[in-house]
């Protein structure tokens, strides 16, 4: 099955709806992050060994936040994005340009993709848009 390559046009199209996905899911992801802090607080375990089911067995009235977050999680791989970072906020979207598969990058509140980055240099290696020796092309 061969990967999905947007335009530039069809990824920026998403990003209302990825603010409004990466909004909540932030925000649920602050409140898990509290109750985790606090189950790891209480129990004498380090934060980073509590799994989902121990966060739902210890505090059950939490799984229809974490299964909303799984449903947004759902909704950003339906559009075709890759949920890079949750803290920070990152979706990248696989594209073509000069002649070589890249990801355009989004990050939480940025009002269109500027950006883009080769697979193996992830976030750190953002580059910016139409600021190359030669114009970009994206190609589906």
């Amino acid at each position: 099955m061969s990967q999905r390559l947007f335009t530039l046009q069809e990824a920026n199209a998403l990003v209302p709806k990825l603010e409004l996905i990466m909004g909540r899911l932030q925000r649920h992801g602050a409140r898990l992050s509290t109750e985790i802090r606090e189950i790891a607080r209480t129990s004498g375990q380090p934060p980073e060994r509590i799994t989902t089911a121990v966060l739902l067995e210890m505090r059950p009235e939490l799984a229809s936040l974490v299964e909303e977050m799984e449903t947004l999680l759902g909704e950003i791989v339906a559009c075709g994005g890759e949920l890079k970072g949750l803290d920070l906020g990152l979706v990248d979207f696989p594209a073509e340009l000069d002649g070589e598969v890249v990801l355009l990058c989004w990050q939480f509140g940025e009002k269109e993709i500027a950006y883009y980055h080769s697979r193996a240099a992830g976030f750190a290696g953002r580059k910016p848009l139409g600021r190359a020796s030669t114009p970009p092309r994206y190609l589906q």
